[in-house]
């Protein structure tokens, strides 16, 4: 009987050391990906923003729901639901430029949702009423709308990450 051998981190636990695309796919041993982002990492509000909108502006939005976990998982209590959201609609990214559509609206929606009782606050200076617009715009469009029979209409293509990455803070985005 062959032992398979599992990957480890330093402290033993299993993770996959598979390289990743920008997209967060595994890609076979030997293949080069992108460098993953590394996870626990506690960064103020700001640096937060900072860089999730780096790597959203760089068609990685699998990398920035990473950044909005450690958030969520190391910020204070009250801002755990903004954190949570931020990170459901970067994945919701994800999955529809995956062309994974259906679950991608399904987790823009939900994020959404989410941040929606930060709207009058914008914490951080992040302009939630334009990041549940563009979620549930970009839900709607990518959702495959059923036809009169009840099935799926198909055809709807996976998105460009980069190109449809939102403007995490309030007001116009630079150079758009």
């Amino acid at each position: 009987m062959e032992e398979s051998r599992r990957d480890r981190d330093e402290e033993g636990r299993a993770r996959n050391a598979r390289p990743r695309d920008g997209l967060g796919r595994p890609l076979p041993y030997g293949t080069e990906g992108v460098e993953r982002q590394p996870e626990g990492v506690v960064r103020s509000p700001g640096e937060t923003v900072r860089e999730a909108q780096r790597l959203l502006d760089s068609g990685m939005p699998f990398h920035a729901h990473e950044v909005f976990e450690d958030a969520w998982k190391s910020g204070p209590d009250a801002e755990r639901e903004l954190w949570r959201g931020l990170a459901q609609m970067a994945v919701g990214l994800t999955h529809a430029a995956r062309g994974n559509t259906v679950g991608g609206a399904r987790l823009l929606r939900r994020g959404a949702g989410a941040v929606e009782t930060f709207r009058e606050a914008d914490p951080h200076g992040i302009g939630v009423a334009g990041l549940t617009r563009w979620a549930r715009e970009l839900a709607d469009r990518v959702d495959p709308a059923p036809d009169r029979s009840g099935r799926e209409s198909g055809g709807v293509r996976p998105v460009d990450a980069a190109a449809e990455s939102p403007w995490l803070r309030r007001g116009d985005r630079p150079g758009r």
